[in-house]
Parts: C-alpha cells; structure tokens; sequence
C-alpha cells in the first residue's frame, strides 16, 4: 500500500485526503489546526502530530497549502519535507502558487534526490469532496506518470501540461478566466434583477445557451439567494490574480480585463469581504449599481 502523506487539511486539502483514504491509500495527514487532522482519522486515515512526522515514512507526500511562502517554508524548512524526505519520495505540490517558485523547488528537489511535480486543482470545494477535480500537472514525465494513481483519486481531468512550474502557469489562466466570469455573471444577475424579470428562469436559459458555463451551474442559485459561504474564499483569489498580474508582467502579455477584475477583487478584500466566497463580487455590482 502506498503511503500518502497530506499537509493542509483545509477546505480543499480535508475533502481530497479523505478521497485518498477511500482509493485505499494509507493517508498520514498533518494541519496547524487539529480539528482537520482528527475528522481525517475518523475518516480511516492517520493523524501526524508534526510535519516530519507526516513526511518521514511516506512514499509521496501531497501539499494543499494557502500561498508561495506557506510552500516554501513547510517544504524547504529546517524540518520540512526535503528534510525528512526518504529516497526517491516523490513530492505533489497541488497548491496555487508562482510557476517560478515552483520551478525552484522542483530543481532543489531534484538535487536532494526527490522527485516534485506542481499540480494546482479546479473545481473548488465541491469538486474536492466529489473527487471530480481538475488537475494541471507540470514536471517530468515519468514522474507525473508516477503521480497519476494519486491524482486520479482526487480527480477527473488530470493533464500533464509541460515542465515543471507549467501547472502553475495553466492555473493562473484557470483563476484569471474563473474570475472574470464571476464578475459578468453578477453584472448580468444584477442587471436582470433591474427589469424586473424571473431571474431564476434567466439563469436557466442562459446556461442551456452559448452563454452555459460553469460558474452558472455552481455559484447562480448562492448568488441570487445571497448565500457566499465560502467555497473559495475572495481573499484567495486576490493572491491568485497577484500571481496572474506577476507572471503576466514577466512574459509581456496585457490583460486589461483580467487587471480590472483584479482590482475588484481587491475592493472587496480591502473593506473586509474576503472570507466570502468569490462569488461575493456579486455584492460590489450591486452597491457600485446603487441597488443595496
């Protein structure tokens, strides 16, 4: 039986640990927190009380971390997992993180014999719970050949999408689309809202249409009902789009939309709602619009 080792057990680490234990991998799971780690052991996995702990025994270790320097530091520390890596580990980082931080790691893991990839996921809370993740994997080949059974665990679309760092760059496009669709379907919500129309039945309609995608299918109903439990909170995603703004500089690229969000994003983090699910860009179209 392969031995997973999980650090971050969160909103998203929790669901996909589990999905481990349940594929019949033998999950060691470590959090901060202890909460996470004892649901995970109710759940028929094993709880670490350090992160060596979690990492010394295991054949690949899974990090689902909140940003770069939260990686770098469980990873390359003086006890992290390089640290306590044993021979040949490989090393599955599904954080969302800078592609040149991640490039990084993978070439101080391949100095310390480890094998790492970089396989940030889609699909949020519920696709975490569901398994039905999608997951954009970079490094070497045999080593995302080696990754696959894990991954494939927790998700349904798994692409090995170049060299290492490419899995982050794919997931910055990921989060810049994803962003910018939120803000045209809450512009869209709200501008239905203002004629008076069955909204509901707009919904529908326009997700059967060339306009269907999937931020109607998941966040509409919350959306029109006013319900931002946190899938994925705002304040994640304005690290995201500083990710996207970043790397975009690097290459050259403009993206003039993607910036505007960007700074919606941030007015919403700034006043004090990014716990709210990013969804919740729904409520700045509304007060901006003067209909609060």
């Amino acid at each position: 039986m392969t031995t997973v080792g999980f650090i971050g057990l969160g909103i998203m680490g929790g669901p996909m640990a589990a999905n481990l234990v349940k594929a019949g991998f033998d999950v060691i799971g470590y959090n901060r927190g202890p909460e996470p780690t004892r649901r995970l052991v109710e759940q028929g996995g094993r709880g670490a009380d350090s992160l060596a702990e979690a990492v010394r025994d295991a054949d690949v270790v899974v990090t689902m971390v909140p940003d770069s320097p939260d990686v770098e530091s469980v990873v390359l520390g003086e006890d992290g997992v390089f640290a306590n890596a044993k021979p040949g580990l490989l090393f599955v980082d599904a954080s969302t993180i800078r592609p040149d931080v991640s490039a990084r790691i993978a070439r101080e893991g391949g100095a310390r014999g480890v094998r790492v990839v970089d396989a940030p996921v889609s699909g949020g809370q519920q696709g975490a719970v569901e398994a039905t993740l999608s997951i954009m994997v970079g490094g070497e080949a045999e080593d995302f050949e080696a990754a696959r059974p894990v991954l494939e665990a927790v998700g349904r679309t798994v692409v090995h999408v170049g060299p290492a760092g490419s899995g982050q760059t794919v997931k910055a496009a990921n989060q810049l689309i994803v962003a910018g669709t939120i803000e045209l379907v809450a512009e869209a919500i709200v501008f239905l809202e203002a004629y008076g129309v069955d909204t509901g039945a707009a919904v529908r309609v326009l997700a059967g249409g060339l306009a269907g995608n999937a931020i109607f299918e998941r966040k509409a109903a919350g959306m029109l009902a006013r319900e931002f439990t946190p899938g994925f909170r705002l304040a994640l995603h304005h690290k995201d789009l500083g990710i996207v703004q970043a790397a975009a500089r690097e290459a050259g690229v403009v993206i003039p939309l993607g910036a505007a969000v960007s700074q919606l994003v941030a007015a919403m983090v700034a006043r004090g709602d990014g716990g709210l699910d990013h969804s919740g860009l729904l409520k700045l179209v509304e007060q901006l619009s003067g209909r609060t």
